[in-house]
């Protein structure tokens, strides 16, 4: 398997994938909002 070539990649990838955790395991406030749109308003 390939690794990242920089930090930043790294970082991004690891910072998106502990969003998708949090947001699964319901630690935000949903107001109403899907998992696919907390994570794209977190992401953005």
């Amino acid at each position: 398997m390939k690794g990242f070539k920089s930090f930043r990649p790294a970082s991004a990838t690891l910072d998106g994938i502990e969003v998708a955790h949090m947001v699964r395991k319901q630690q935000f406030s949903t107001a109403g909002q899907s998992a696919f749109q907390q994570f794209a308003a977190l992401a953005a």
